[in-house]
């Protein structure tokens, strides 16, 4: 009887129920998950140099901490990253890339010599042509003399800005449709599953603000048509879930459940996370789960951001000047403006790794009315960013980079008309920019043909970018690693060049 009570009873204890519960193939399932290779691995490599298969030297595996105590490798340029994604993929030919020579071209089809073999999407490969459609705005010279750039009448205050900006109109990617190609931008594969850039910074170079998330995101709700925005594009993968990216939101909760419930004081909160804390250490001691170790860091930061999240997301301290700069738009909460403004108070505090989305851009019709809305929904705001920065000396160790997941074609989606048209998917080439952080300002790298379809200069893959703003945070991507499942992955994978002629 006695022993038939000591089990009643401890069944009734959580931690000796688990213990009851851990079984042996998920006992071995933590042990593999834990050295980072499994019994099965064991047993491949046995059978492999049984079979008198060649192998890589062996050699022992760099711990975590190993490849954390060199970081950064070398001293860094940009101490941030704020990241502007334009998700629907923006019209190079409408914004950055001019092509005046395609007017004579209007509504002929675009020759086969220039498409070549191209996949295109389902969206257009039925269309019996494919119409060349020039753009339908002004280019202007920014600043007014040979060497500035050319930049669309739908940008003016970015033209503001020119000569702080490196814009380049050689990029490429091998996705065709929106979530791989957005995946790809933020992990450096169209497979989803891997860490985002975010994430490989947060685990590779660490806080620099112990009370706000190294790695914060915002979204902003667009002007056309929106595609879906998966968490997983902020997702820090197989790295620890401390690194995935916080969501700031508009609106009194600017971070889900962060506030206490009504009647719940600061005093009983903290009292809470101590006990919770000591089960934690408990469990952690017999599971040697390193996810146990990221609950608790989560829970204390969220403890912090008590204070912290309501001091940064209120802009009374802000002055007439500044809100006047960053345009009417910055006090509606959630706006791009609004959400500029918040990024660069993050970076003033110390937010290692920034991200606005900023969705609306998939302009396959309607593209000249959609993409009006669009740009003036960020050009203030994006121009204001960079000159704040600037005006607070902060630019020179802020890297900002303003990117889609790819481009738009030169040939229109249906109907073509001198006051409208629509353009689908185009991965060969677009443009994108970057400021601040040891990029070169005022210049244009790359150049596409005639008709902005193909790069004929100075490709840049997503790869290399990666490579090249990791290298100027002063982190070699070759050795910015994380063993999972018997394999060093990194961000740029076995990728990556270093962009030298966009580095100041």
């Amino acid at each position: 009887m006695t022993r038939e009570r000591d089990i009643k009873e401890a069944c009734h204890d959580p931690l000796e129920s688990y213990l009851r519960n851990l079984t042996r193939r998920r006992f071995f399932g933590k042990v593999a998950n834990t050295m980072g290779a499994g019994l099965g691995s064991m047993a491949l490599g046995t059978l492999l140099k049984a079979d008198g298969a060649h192998a890589l030297p062996a050699g022992p595996a760099q711990t975590p901490e190993d490849i954390l105590a060199n970081l950064p490798h070398y001293a860094p340029k940009a101490k941030r990253v704020i990241y502007m994604h334009m998700e629907g993929a923006p019209s190079q030919l409408d914004l950055y890339d001019y092509k005046p020579g395609l007017a004579e071209h209007y509504d002929t089809d675009l020759p086969d010599s220039v498409r070549g073999s191209q996949r295109i999407t389902t969206m257009t490969s039925g269309q019996a042509r494919f119409p060349v459609a020039p753009t339908m705005f002004k280019f202007k010279r920014y600043p007014n003399n040979q060497d500035g750039l050319m930049l669309s009448e739908l940008l003016p205050h970015t033209g503001s800005i020119a000569k702080d900006i490196c814009v380049i109109k050689s990029m490429k990617t091998s996705a065709i449709n929106h979530e791989p190609g957005i995946t790809f931008f933020q992990t450096g594969t169209e497979q989803p599953g891997r860490p985002c850039f975010g994430s490989w910074a947060s685990y590779g170079l660490g806080s620099m603000n112990k009370d706000l998330p190294t790695f914060v995101v915002m979204i902003t709700q667009g002007k056309g048509n929106m595609q879906a925005l998966a968490a997983r594009f902020w997702g820090s993968g197989f790295l620890s879930s401390e690194h995935q990216g916080c969501k700031i939101r508009a609106g009194r909760d600017a971070v889900l459940h962060l506030r206490d419930p009504e009647g719940v004081s600061r005093e009983d909160r903290r009292r809470m996370l101590d006990v919770v804390g000591r089960l934690n250490e408990t469990e952690f001691e017999n599971s040697l789960d390193p996810e146990v170790q990221a609950r608790v860091a989560q829970y204390e930061m969220a403890y912090r951001m008590q204070m912290s999240v309501p001091e940064l997301t209120d802009f009374s301290t802000e002055s007439k000047a500044t809100l006047d700069l960053y345009g009417d738009d910055v006090k509606e909460p959630g706006s791009f403006a609004a959400n500029c403004l918040l990024a660069r108070r993050l970076s003033e505090r110390g937010v290692r790794f920034i991200q606005l989305f900023m969705r609306g851009w998939d302009q396959h019709g309607n593209l000249p009315n959609e993409i009006r809305a669009q740009c003036k929904a960020v050009d203030q705001a994006q121009a204001a960013l960079v000159k704040d920065l600037k005006q607070r000396g902060m630019l020179d160790e802020t890297l900002v980079l303003w990117a889609g997941e790819f481009g738009r074609t030169v040939y229109s989606q249906g109907a073509l008309s001198h006051n409208n048209y629509g353009r689908d998917h185009h991965p060969r080439c677009f443009s994108i920019w970057l400021a601040g952080g040891g990029i070169k300002p005022g210049v244009s790298y790359g150049t596409t043909d005639d008709y902005s379809y193909n790069v004929v200069e100075n490709p840049v893959e997503v790869h290399d970018l990666h490579a090249t703003m990791l290298h100027l945070m002063g982190v070699d991507h070759r050795r910015l690693t994380f063993r999972q499942q018997g394999r060093d992955y990194r961000l740029t994978d076995v990728h990556g060049t270093l962009v030298d002629g966009i580095i100041a």
